[in-house]
């Protein structure tokens, strides 16, 4: 195995954090609950960080114009006629679970695909990285979409299911077990603790930078 870094996406306030003015109307916040992937979620981070494998943040954080808008989906229309996550705004903020530690790349973007015109793409380039391990909410929305991309762009990817959740179980099921496998890799955090921890994932240098 080459490099590998871990990618945590959409893990918001709005979107899968408690009362959440996304999460709460949909059931993501409560599935992610239920699910325990908050928890699971911080202690991946830590084991990550303590042997040095890199960790990239993506989320959904608009400017006040929504010019960063790239989605043009009446879901997404909805969210700039709400003014719903602003960049700095409370609910744009990541969980406390899920908070970059200090110089961890952070991609601000607007739609589902974490790729999209973020940058993400040159900073794991600059990185040196070559297997990713993804994690996020909702399943088969931005985990599903980064998945296919990465995929396609020669990365080696894993998702790690119990950092994941949808909206029910059974839209969560059905791309653990239909969809994704089909382009990645489907493992636990625990199998990505023991991998890290038997020293068979590389960390590399990741950019001490943010992107706006």
């Amino acid at each position: 195995m080459g490099t590998a870094a871990l990618l945590a996406m959409d893990f918001q306030e709005a979107i899968c954090g408690p009362g959440g003015s996304i999460g709460a109307a949909t059931g993501l916040s409560q599935r992610t609950q239920e699910r325990g992937v908050l928890p699971r979620l911080a202690r991946c981070l830590r084991v990550a960080r303590d042997a040095g494998v890199p960790v990239f943040h993506a989320r959904v954080a608009f400017d006040e114009s929504y010019t960063r808008r790239t989605n043009r989906s009446a879901r997404f229309a909805g969210m700039e006629q709400r003014r719903l996550l602003l960049e700095g705004s409370e609910d744009a903020a990541f969980v406390p679970e899920a908070e970059p530690a200090g110089g961890e790349v952070v991609v601000n973007k607007g739609c589902v695909n974490p790729f999209i015109a973020t940058g993400l793409s040159e900073r794991l380039l600059v990185a040196g990285v070559t297997d990713l391990f993804l994690a996020g909410v909702a399943t088969n929305f931005v985990v599903e979409s980064a998945a296919r991309h990465a995929g396609d762009s020669g990365y080696r990817v894993s998702v790690l299911e119990d950092l994941c959740a949808s909206y029910d179980q059974s839209m969560h099921d059905f791309a653990v077990r239909t969809t994704l496998p089909m382009f990645a890799q489907v493992v636990s955090s625990a199998d990505f603790e023991t991998m890290v921890q038997a020293g068979e994932l590389s960390g590399a240098a990741a950019g001490r930078s943010t992107n706006g």
